[in-house]
């Protein structure tokens, strides 16, 4: 996959310390977010901070994630090429465009249509083509895909969601924030053996909480 940066040196290297900084060791990743425009997935007003390790607003109620947290999530995920990957909540893309290199193919769900059709015009400039999208309730994950080898969620659960556990191959890994307090987060690493799930805590965050249903707003 071919993208073409438009960082200057500066900017690099302040994503890589943002990244080192919330404990990123793994190569591939980092080169990836460093390959990865992350300008074009924010609104024009913000787009002078876009490689600070910051949340922004992408509209409808919605947020990119900082940096040092999407670089930490992909890396929990143990991504390689072979890997087929589920994504609940699409929002402006960001988040994909770095699965995607990384893995075999992306199917992203979102619940609100203009943020995905947004998204999917930058899949299209970037010529990212192995990612399948679909507006719908991500809580319900993608029956008809299933199983997948990585889910990664990102919005907040109140507890791991079984719906998308049960959508997980045994020897998989699910990447989901759980809590609900606007204070109190943490992301879980999940792993699925035969005998059941295996928890792992890597960090507090703060997350949009994560809504059934698709939205009906514009």
């Amino acid at each position: 996959m071919n993208y073409e940066p438009n960082l200057s040196a500066n900017l690099k290297m302040e994503l890589v310390l943002s990244l080192r900084r919330a404990g990123v060791t793994d190569t591939d990743v980092i080169a990836t977010m460093e390959s990865v425009p992350r300008e074009i997935f924010v609104p024009e007003a913000f787009r002078d901070r876009s490689y600070e390790d910051i949340t922004l607003p992408i509209g409808h109620h919605q947020t990119l994630s900082q940096p040092g947290v999407v670089g930490l999530m992909t890396e929990a995920l143990e991504l390689d090429d072979r890997k087929k990957v589920l994504e609940v909540g699409t929002g402006s893309g960001y988040q994909t465009a770095i699965l995607a290199p990384l893995c075999r193919r992306v199917y992203t769900i979102e619940r609100h249509e203009p943020l995905l059709r947004e998204a999917e015009i930058r899949f299209e400039e970037l010529r990212v083509r192995n990612v399948t999208t679909k507006v719908g309730d991500g809580t319900l994950g993608w029956g008809a895909q299933a199983p997948f080898e990585r889910i990664i969620v990102t919005a907040a659960a109140a507890d791991v969601p079984p719906i998308l556990a049960d959508q997980l191959s045994i020897g998989g890994i699910m990447v989901v924030p759980i809590g609900l307090s606007d204070d109190f987060q943490t992301i879980l690493k999940v792993g699925k053996t035969d005998h059941g799930l295996e928890t792992e805590e890597l960090r507090d965050v703060r997350f949009v909480p994560l809504i059934p249903g698709v939205s009906t707003g514009t």
